[in-house]
Formats: C-alpha cells, structure tokens, sequence
C-alpha cells in the first residue's frame, strides 16, 4: 500500500509511553498536535489499558469529542466517562487470574468501572499508579465480592521475566474466556474476551464511516499491536521494543522526545 497516498480521517491514541512521557505529563507539543488535527478536520481519541477513572483528565486539554477506549477498549466511554458499552470478565476466569497471580507472588489490582483494589495498601507500584491515574486505591481484604465486576485485572511486578512467563501462562490459562498482555514491562493486563484496542479502533472508525486504511494508529507496548494491525497507518514510539515496532508502518522518536507530535506532523502531511 501506498501510504503517502492515504489521507488520514481519523487517529486513535495510546496513552502511557505515547502521549504522556515517563513522569505521565502531557507536552504542550502534543497538545498543540492535536489541537492541529482538529483544525485539519482529522478524528482524534485515545485508548488505554487504564481505568475509566484514569482518562477523564485527558479530555479537556486535549478537546476530545469522540468516544473514548478505557481498560484495552473493552469498556467504551463518552467524553463526559458516562458508559457507551461495557464489558466485565466472566466472575470464574477473574477468579483463576487472582489465583494464578498470588501463586507467583505477584501484586494484584482488580478494577471495577469506578474503583481501583487492592489488598496490599504497600504496593511497589501504588504510588506510581496513584500518580497516573490520580485516583486513590481502595484497600480490601478480599476479592471475592468483586468478582463479578471486574473490568480489569492486573499483575504488578518489577521482575520483568517473571511478569513475561506469566503474560505466557496467564494466556494458556484463559484461552479466549478473557485477553491477557502486558502494557508495561511491569504490567499483566487481564481484560474481558473478545475486546481490544483493535476491535476499539474498528468500533470508532465505523461510527464516524472512516475506512480503516485511513486511521493512523500510534502506540508503544504489546496490547497496542491489535490496532496497528487493524488500521492503514500505524506509528511505534521509538521508546517501543523492537518487536513492536517491527509490527507499525513508521517509527517515531521516544515520547521523552516528543515522539507523538513528530508522528501527527507526518499524519497531517499524508495524503496532501
């Protein structure tokens, strides 16, 4: 395919190690981006394995419209985070996700649409998640009564080797009753079956009627591949592992380099 024959409609947005850099700000060279894809008319929305309570303060700065994609694109949000479509892990495959996770000693996190838990007040990762989602965590001593409402569930861990067997096992485990990646070298990311970034960017694409040969993808980390693979044009940040970006149409700079605003002024070049 041609690419600098594609004129860009629509681009869908990975959020941590894209948009924000490592200390989870958001640049003025990526706002000043997006407020140029707005002007040229070009859809703009991000999606993330984060809570729904996590990407509401994206919103304003960055004057989205459009639907918004929280935990992998399985739960689908208005601007305002009011639910368009939801979707939870089937309650008996969330239970065996805690339990295989506590069997390797990893931190676990289960998310509903409006919580963050956790059973350990002392997570390695808490303060780091608090700061990136500006929420504060709520301290159970079970997981049981939440079962049936987790939107994600997540292993936290330094030992990136451990996490990465996990991410392998984790997959075994859940076969297709619930997709199982890591967002971060630190981060297993169990969301609900039959929903990712790709099936979001497919989802957004028909509601706005733009071919998905004409929607530009950027994004950094394993669970972003599903929507590169699904759209024309797709952009890996060069913070990204090699095998991400072996699987993205260009590479761009890091996102301690303003990475994501270098690819929308690629974006906006296309198709000219």
């Amino acid at each position: 395919m041609n690419h600098t024959a594609t004129r860009i409609a629509l681009v869908v947005s990975d959020v941590d190690g894209t948009l924000l850099t490592k200390d989870k700000t958001l640049t003025d060279g990526a706002s000043t981006a997006v407020r140029k894809l707005h002007e040229a008319g070009i859809g703009f929305t991000i999606v993330s394995s984060r809570p729904t309570i996590g990407m509401g303060f994206l919103v304003a700065p960055l004057a989205i419209t459009l639907p918004i994609g929280a935990f992998n694109g399985s739960s689908i949000v208005d601007p305002q985070l009011k639910p368009i479509e939801q979707h939870v892990i089937p309650p008996a495959v969330a239970k065996r996700c805690v339990d295989l996770l506590r069997e390797r000693g990893i931190d676990i996190w289960l998310f509903t649409n409006d919580r963050w838990l956790t059973r350990n007040p002392d997570g390695e990762y808490n303060a780091h998640e608090k700061r990136a989602i500006k929420h504060d965590p709520t301290i159970v001593g079970d997981f049981t009564p939440y079962l049936d409402q987790a939107c994600k569930i997540v292993g936290a861990s330094s030992d990136a080797p451990l996490l990465q067997r996990c991410e392998a096992e984790m997959q075994q485990m859940v076969g297709h009753d619930a997709t199982a990646v890591r967002s971060q070298t630190y981060y297993l990311d169990v969301t609900p079956p039959g929903h990712d970034k790709g099936t979001f960017v497919k989802g957004i694409a028909k509601r706005l009627g733009v071919s998905l040969e004409n929607v530009a993808t950027i994004g950094d980390m394993q669970n972003d591949l599903p929507m590169f693979a699904r759209s024309g044009v797709s952009f890996a940040m060069g913070n990204a592992s090699d095998d991400v970006k072996a699987r993205a149409t260009h590479v761009t700079e890091t996102n301690e380099h303003d990475g994501f605003a270098r690819a929308m002024d690629v974006v906006l070049t296309m198709g000219r």
